[in-house]
């Protein structure tokens, strides 16, 4: 399978992020980058251009926008995923986590760990959302889809 190279998230109409929401965008950039699975499979009898990728992440009129192109710039494709899917899975999310920051300022370790079990729990599901809601579109393994879920938890979080 191809690989992403470079991701953007367009949040440039989103409020500012808080430093954990900030956080966890970056650590899903890097690590997205440093190891993942994406490739376009053929549709319509059209060949997908061979990757690897640069990828655009963005939220337009209350829909994923997923804008992929080649590392020499060549449009690959474009697809809009609605986000009712995501909706209570992010909210979800966003609960837990915040549970979680909490915990670790003033909670046992074995808390802090049951917490966050939740937390992986909550993040599974989403990345298994995503998983099917991409399918026929890209391919992408579970971990890929575990950063893709976190960074459209980061999109989704302000919108």
């Amino acid at each position: 399978m191809s690989h992403i190279t470079h991701i953007a998230l367009n949040d440039s109409n989103l409020p500012p992020p808080t430093p954990e929401i900030e956080q966890e965008r970056k650590v899903a950039m890097f690590d997205l980058l440093e190891e993942n699975s994406f490739s376009l499979p053929a549709r319509d009898d059209r060949v997908a251009p061979d990757g690897p990728y640069h990828v655009d992440l963005s939220i337009r009129d209350k829909r994923l926008v997923f804008d992929i192109a080649t590392e020499a710039g060549e449009k690959a494709a474009e697809f809009h995923l609605s986000l009712s899917p995501f909706r209570q899975v992010v909210k979800d999310y966003w609960a837990i986590c915040e549970s979680y920051y909490n915990a670790v300022k003033n909670m046992p370790p074995s808390q802090i760990e049951t917490i966050d079990m939740a937390r992986r729990g909550i993040h599974n599901e989403g990345a298994r959302i995503l998983q099917e809601r991409l399918e026929g579109k890209a391919e992408v393994d579970a971990d890929t889809a575990r950063r893709l879920f976190t960074l459209v938890c980061v999109l989704h979080f302000g919108s």
